[in-house]
This record gives structure tokens, C-alpha cells and sequence, in this order.
């Protein structure tokens, strides 16, 4: 089954939202603001593959109900909903532990082609055969069984995507990915997103790997092109 949790507060949005990913093969549990979101996560332990959030809603926001599902779970998908075109509103959600967002007004085919780029990435993920071998770059171990990264012994909490951009870079050590390759990777080669996307996960990956995210040494800039593990 193919779970998703949606919350809007728009009736008639919502009911569009739902009336398309249902025709798509989801079994959709819809709500009309986070409280409920929340409400309805817990009740149900859990078990959603994906969470399509509206960002401006009364009461608990989008932001804060992303960041709240974020704590509880790293491997559901999130999605954002917006009215907004400001670039903050993307770089916000998505450094709160966001997947991807979609600006309204979408199309159907354009909101069901993101969920359903999310939900084979988290599908890949969950059903991948796990390597045993560790994989280990300078002061940093990767395990593919239990899919945690260490630093120095100590567990560094990442999310799916930022796991798998970890795994990219410590099996291409020294090797420079553009941007465009780590996109096809991570977010599969029909994406229908912005290649920003990398940027801003770069961005918060550096917060939780670094130690002076400002002063990177370990994930590296290359201007023009994209990123160099370094380690």
C-alpha cells in the first residue's frame, strides 16, 4: 500500500489533492490542519510512506508540523505545499528536513509525478538489499546495515536523503559530482524539481558533518560544477 498523509486547510484544494493521488493508486488520510497531522501520524504509529503539507495554516504550521514529523520519523518523505514563490519559504522547509515543495497553483500530473518520485526513492530505500561492510572515510563510519553515519564514535542524525547523499560522496571519495548527478541519484532522473534542491541539503548536511559549516573541509565547493567529498 502506497500511504500518504495529507494536510490542507483548503477544502476544495484539498479535495482536489486527494481526488488525484486516490486515481493514482494512494490510500490518502486527509486532515485539515496540524494539530490533526500530528494527530493523525501517531494514531496511525507511523505508517505513511509520504506527507504532503500546506505551509500557511492556522494554528500549527506547516513548518513547525515538518519539523515535528521530521523528529518522529527520517525515513517518511515530506512534501510542501505553497501559495508562495519566495525562495526563503523552499530553503526554510527544505532545511527543516523537507524532501521537495510544490508551488500552487500545480497541475495533477505535476503534483502526482513529485509523490510519485518521493515514494520510489523511500520505497528503494526501504527495500534495498544492505551492504555489511562499513564504509569508512577519515574520522567518519558509514554503516549500510543500521544506516548510520558516525564521527568520531559519535551518531550524527541525518535524514534519507542526507544518508543516501552520504553514501554517494564517502563511495566517490575525492572525486567531484556535479550537481546534476547527485540530483539523478538521490532524487531519481525525472525529477521534476529544481537542481537547488542539491544545494540546500548540501547546506544542512554541512551543519550536522562540519565542524565550521561556514569553513567546510569535508564536503567541498567546486564552483561551476557541484561538490568533493574530502575526508
Amino acid at each position: 500500500m502506497k500511504r500518504i498523509l495529507v494536510c490542507e486547510d483548503e477544502d476544495v484544494i484539498r479535495d482536489f489533492v486527494v481526488i488525484n493521488l486516490e486515481r493514482s493508486g494512494y490510500t490518502v488520510v486527509d486532515v485539515s490542519n496540524g494539530e490533526d497531522a500530528l494527530k493523525a501520524f501517531d494514531e496511525a504509529k507511523g505508517d505513511f510512506d509520504i506527507a504532503l503539507l500546506d505551509i500557511m495554516m492556522p494554528g500549527i504550521d506547516g513548518f513547525e508540523v515538518c519539523k515535528r514529523l521530521r523528529e518522529r520519523s527520517s525515513t517518511i518523505g515530506i512534501i510542501m505545499l505553497t501559495a508562495k514563490t519566495q525562495e526563503m519559504d523552499k530553503v526554510r522547509g527544505l532545511m527543516l528536513g523537507a524532501d521537495d515543495y510544490v508551488a500552487k497553483p500545480f497541475s495533477p500530473s505535476e503534483l502526482v509525478a513529485r509523490v510519485d518520485a518521493i515514494h520510489r526513492r523511500v520505497n528503494m530505500i526501504a527495500n534495498q538489499p544492505q551492504q555489511v561492510k562499513s564504509i569508512v572515510s577519515g574520522p567518519f563510519e558509514l554503516n549500510p546495515k543500521s544506516r548510520i553515519l558516525t564521527k568520531n564514535g559519535v551518531p550524527v542524525d541525518l535524514t534519507q536523503v542526507e544518508y543516501q547523499i552520504m553514501e554517494l560522496f564517502m563511495k566517490n571519495q575525492n572525486v567531484a559530482l556535479d550537481r546534476t548527478h547527485i540530483l539523478n541519484e538521490i532524487w531519481g532522473d525525472n525529477y521534476y524539481g529544481d537542481v537547488k534542491i542539491v544545494d540546500v541539503n548540501i547546506r544542512r548536511l554541512r551543519m550536522k558533518v562540519e565542524d565550521e559549516p561556514s569553513s567546510p573541509k569535508y564536503i567541498l565547493t567546486i564552483w561551476g560544477f557541484g561538490y568533493k567529498w574530502n575526508a
